[in-house]
C-alpha cells in the first residue's frame, strides 16, 4: 500500500491500536521489580486487615452499611490478599496466586466501584475511584497473563499470553485518564494533598493529572510506551512517598494512615507490574506507522 492510499478505516485503526498495545508483550514469566512489589504490597495489605480488623478505608468500602457477617468478609479479604502475595513469591503457586489476585481485584472493581459509576455516572470521582483499583487489576492481570502463557501458543486468548497482556494494558489505558481527569475536576481538593513546602500547589495537581493522561496516550499510541508507563509508575510512587508516608510516620498506629499509604502503594505497584511487560522494549521505541506511514492497515 502506498502512502497516498492511506485510509484510517475503523478496522485499520483497531488493528493499529491492537498492534501498539502488543509491543514487546512477553510470553514468559514476568521477572521484574513490579512483580515483587505487587506481591509485597498485597502481603502488607493482608497483614493490615488482620491487625486492624477492618477494610482499607474508602478504597475497600462496602456499599452495604450493615453487611451481615462483616467481620467474616474483612478477614476473608485480608487472608486472600496475604495468601496471593505470598503465593506470587513461590514458584509452584505463582500462577494460581496471580489468577486469584486478578479475580479478587476484578470483584473489587465490579462489586465495590462500578455500582457508584452506574448510579452516578456524571460524578467524575466515581470514575477515578474505579480507575485506581483498575490499575491494580491491570497489574495483576499482566502477571497472570504471562505466568499462564502457553509457549506453544504464545498469542493466548483473552486472559492469557500476549492477548492477555494486551488487554491488561488496554485496561490501564482506560483507567489512567479517569484518575488524571479528577485532578482537573477537583483541583482545589487535589492541591490540598500536595505538600505545603512545594510552590504552586494547583500546578502540581494539573501536572500530575496531565501525566496520567499522557501516559495513557503513550501506551495506546505505542509512542515511547515503556518510558510512558515507567514514568507513570514512578510518579505514583513519588506521590505515595510525598503525600502518604509523612501521614503514616505521624500516625503509625492509625488504621486510616496505613490504608492510605498501602493502597496508594498498591496502585503504584499495579503500574510497575505493567511496566515489567515492556522490559524488552527500547525506551524510545515508536510504532511502525511512525517510522513508515505506508505501514498503516487499510
Amino acid at each position: 500500500m502506498s502512502s497516498s492510499n492511506l485510509s484510517f478505516t475503523p478496522l485499520g485503526l483497531i488493528v493499529l491500536l491492537r498492534n501498539n498495545l502488543s509491543i514487546g508483550a512477553p510470553t514468559r514469566d514476568p521477572v521484574g521489580p513490579g512483580y515483587v512489589l505487587l506481591a509485597a504490597v498485597m502481603i502488607a495489605l493482608g497483614l493490615r486487615g488482620l491487625v486492624f480488623g477492618d477494610f482499607a478505608g474508602v478504597w475497600q468500602r462496602i456499599p452495604i452499611s450493615h453487611l451481615p457477617a462483616q467481620s467474616f468478609f474483612i478477614y476473608v479479604c485480608a487472608v486472600v490478599e496475604l495468601a496471593a502475595g505470598v503465593g506470587l513469591l513461590v514458584n509452584r503457586t505463582a500462577r494460581i496466586a496471580a489468577a486469584v489476585l486478578t479475580a479478587f481485584s476484578l470483584l473489587w472493581v465490579v462489586l465495590l466501584k462500578m455500582p457508584a459509576v452506574i448510579y452516578v455516572p456524571s460524578m467524575e470521582a466515581t470514575w477515578a475511584d474505579a480507575g485506581e483499583i483498575a490499575v491494580i487489576l491491570a497489574g495483576a492481570w499482566t502477571l497472570m497473563a504471562t505466568l499462564a502463557a502457553d509457549p506453544a501458543k504464545p498469542e493466548g486468548r483473552f486472559l492469557t499470553g500476549r492477548a492477555g497482556v494486551r488487554n491488561a494494558r488496554l485496561l490501564l489505558v482506560l483507567a489512567l485518564p479517569a484518575i488524571g481527569l479528577s485532578h482537573f475536576f477537583y483541583t482545589p481538593e487535589t492541591a490540598k494533598f500536595v505538600p505545603a513546602w512545594l510552590p504552586y500547589r494547583s500546578g502540581w495537581a494539573y501536572l500530575t493529572g496531565t501525566g496520567d493522561i499522557a501516559a495513557a496516550a503513550g501506551i495506546l499510541l505505542g509512542i515511547w510506551p515503556r518510558l510512558a508507563v515507567t514514568l507513570e509508575a514512578a510518579m505514583l510512587s513519588v506521590i505515595t512517598l510525598l503525600v502518604w508516608l509523612p501521614v503514616l510516620i505521624r500516625f503509625p498506629a492509625d488504621s486510616g494512615a496505613w490504608s492510605a499509604f498501602l493502597m496508594s502503594t498498591a496502585i503504584a505497584c499495579g503500574a510497575w507490574a505493567v511496566a515489567d511487560s515492556y522490559r524488552h522494549v527500547r525506551w524510545l521505541s515508536v510504532p511502525a506507522i511512525a517510522r513508515k506511514p505506508s505501514a498503516l492497515p487499510a
